[in-house]
């Protein structure tokens, strides 16, 4: 009967001990990490930025049709896993309705760049990666905020989308933004926008 007692009395020891362990263990280990444990929540999203203004902020006028009309910098983060390709493009909404009207358009498409190489995190400023589409000017370029002075509203939105998809696209230079947009149908894995705003200054 008292070795029984003894059993038992080691027995409660021993899970003590265990549990002492564990505990101590888990304390070390949340120590380490500073108490933060990854989860599928802290997987970055696709982002979009530019050093030279901030979203919803005026494009300075060397981007403009005003000044140097060269592309502004832009910096790209976040491309999801499983991403073969990006596209970036860039339109006005806001031209003149007469404008839409007499060209069946919704928008000015200010920049086209497709198949552009995943990994890549910076265009430069003036610089191009890609393939270049065709804007609203039909050109394989970049053109710059130009709203008319005549029409309201006198200053302009300017998105810049950025996506990402999960294939090349097989189109050839001069694509048009529209036709990219519909190859790009059923393959986008994320996309993200970036809006600046332009006023040209009264004559």
């Amino acid at each position: 009967m008292r070795s029984t007692y003894v059993l038992i009395g080691i027995t409660t020891l021993i899970v003590i001990a265990g549990a002492w362990y564990a505990f101590n263990r888990s304390s070390m280990e949340s120590a380490d990490t500073g108490g933060i444990t990854s989860s599928p929540s802290d997987a970055m999203t696709l982002t979009l930025t530019s050093s030279a203004f901030q979203h919803n902020a005026s494009i300075p006028s060397q981007f403009t049709c005003d000044a140097e009309n060269i592309s502004p910098p832009l910096s790209i983060s976040g491309v999801p896993e499983g991403a073969m390709s990006l596209a970036l493009l860039m339109d006005d909404p806001d031209i003149p309705q007469v404008f839409k009207q007499e060209r069946g358009i919704d928008s000015f498409d200010h920049w086209t760049l497709f198949n552009i190489p995943p990994e890549t995190t910076e265009i430069p400023q003036g610089g191009s990666v890609g393939t270049r589409g065709v804007n609203g000017a039909g050109k394989n370029e970049y053109t710059g905020p130009c709203p008319p002075r005549e029409y309201e509203p006198s200053e302009h939105r300017y998105f810049f989308r950025v996506y990402a998809l999960d294939m090349m696209l097989d189109l050839p230079p001069g694509t048009s933004k529209v036709d990219v947009l519909r190859a790009m149908e059923g393959h986008v894995l994320e996309q993200e926008e970036f809006v600046g705003k332009y006023k040209r200054v009264a004559l």
